[in-house]
């Protein structure tokens, strides 16, 4: 029996599992996967739970649910990935031997790689919303705060899904006015980028967004240490922003086991072929999802568009076929833009986003670089198709990679 090790049982890990168990004989291959925690976090969903529109059980199911009955599940936090010698060690003192192995360890964040982030404020007047916690910790500030000057923060790129902070500061600005003291906030996004939308076509179309929500923006600003105590955050280059209520977007980071394995850049992320998905340093190991170094966005939408073409790659791996370096870097975003609408942006390595209609040409139903209520509906529509068909492999009617249908040139 030779082995196929998945390393991680989130979104990508899952998909994974689900379309390889069926098509792999199971008289040659065992598929093992391993994942530290039984529970499955529907993670876009965290960004509406300090809105009150989303709560616990809305996000989470648990992980074994969605998991093909063939495929052994080992529950252990990783110890070591031994890649030269094709094995794994685990906490719990097993070995695991592999042949082949898939990476799908995702991302987390590190607030306490920022001096002073974790201190005095943190989960007082200082939350994230990228974990449950966060997010739950912020909705309870939320009910009862009457006011102040909110700051939402992205400590450095690269984050997991690019977009959120802007919906972020979005719905807040929907949700203060609900509340009736919308002119009682001051809302600021403050960001390493030259703006809040760094792509020239999509800027033309969006640029004055944050000025008609009156939103504040701060860009090119690289932030190096908090100050709770005087709540304030610094960059390196020692300019300040204040704040009452900080909402951080801290550094993002791969899975500790990554870089204690050798595997990973500075950040823990694994060096990965961009087009094959095939590690840059084992050819028998292949990454997908938040895991990988790829100049993609870190989103659900991605892992999935490589999950396509990582399956095929699997199957021409076993078989000594060349691999076909078809993953083109697509993503497709929905951004909840507040007050029912949203907008939608779809691009790849090459192509930035355009406006047009998709997934149809000139029927949609959704429309891109344009705010519309059936591009919120898709937004929130994603929460069944993710529990219901994403996870488990199923087959979608939209390609892996972009397509130009329905675009329209600038």
């Amino acid at each position: 029996m030779k082995r196929l090790l998945i390393l991680g049982g989130g979104t990508a890990g899952t998909m994974m599992a689900n379309k390889l168990a069926p098509v792999l004989d199971a008289n040659e291959w065992q598929i093992t996967l391993v994942d530290q925690e039984e529970t499955h976090y529907y993670q876009p969903g965290f960004l509406f739970i300090p809105f009150g529109i989303y709560n616990r059980n809305d996000v989470i199911k648990p992980k074994r649910d969605f998991f093909p009955s063939e495929v052994e599940v080992i529950v252990s936090t990783i110890e070591e990935i031994q890649a030269a010698d094709n094995r794994v060690k685990l906490s719990n003192g097993k070995v695991i031997h592999y042949d082949l192995m898939i990476i799908a360890t995702g991302s987390r964040i590190a607030p306490e790689e920022t001096e002073g982030m974790t201190g005095e404020g943190w989960h007082k007047n200082i939350f994230d919303f990228y974990t449950l916690k966060g997010a739950e910790g912020l909705r309870k500030f939320l009910k009862f705060w009457e006011g102040g000057k909110m700051v939402v923060n992205i400590v450095e790129m690269p984050i997991k899904c690019p977009v959120a902070p802007l919906e972020f500061v979005f719905l807040a600005d929907w949700y203060f006015t609900e509340q009736g003291i919308r002119d009682k906030v001051e809302i600021e996004l403050v960001t390493p980028l030259p703006g809040a939308f760094t792509k020239p076509i999509a800027a033309k179309f969006l640029g004055q967004f944050l000025e008609k929500k009156n939103i504040k923006l701060t860009a090119d600003f690289n932030t190096g240490r908090v100050d709770s105590a005087n709540n304030k955050i610094y960059s390196w280059d020692e300019k300040a922003v204040d704040y009452d209520l900080l909402v951080t977007i801290p550094t993002n980071m791969g899975a500790e086991v990554i870089g204690n394995s050798g595997l990973g850049d500075d950040l823990n992320f694994i060096p990965t072929d961009k087009h094959t998905l095939q590690s840059k340093q084992y050819e028998n190991i292949f990454v997908i999802g938040d895991a990988t170094d790829l100049p993609s966005s870190k989103a659900g939408s991605v892992a999935h568009f490589e999950s396509e073409v990582l399956f095929e790659n699997i199957l021409r791996y076993i078989d000594g076929r060349p691999l076909k370096p078809d993953f083109d870097g697509h993503a497709n975003c929905f951004i909840e833009s507040g007050f029912g609408k949203g907008i939608l942006i779809d691009f790849n390595y090459e192509v930035e986003p355009l406006p047009g209609k998709f997934p149809l040409p000139g029927v949609g139903p959704f429309s891109l670089l344009q705010e519309t209520r059936m591009n919120h509906w898709g937004k929130m529509t994603f929460r069944w198709v993710y529990w219901n068909l994403l996870l488990k492999g199923a087959e979608f009617p939209i390609e892996a990679q972009m397509s130009m249908a329905g675009k329209m040139r600038q």
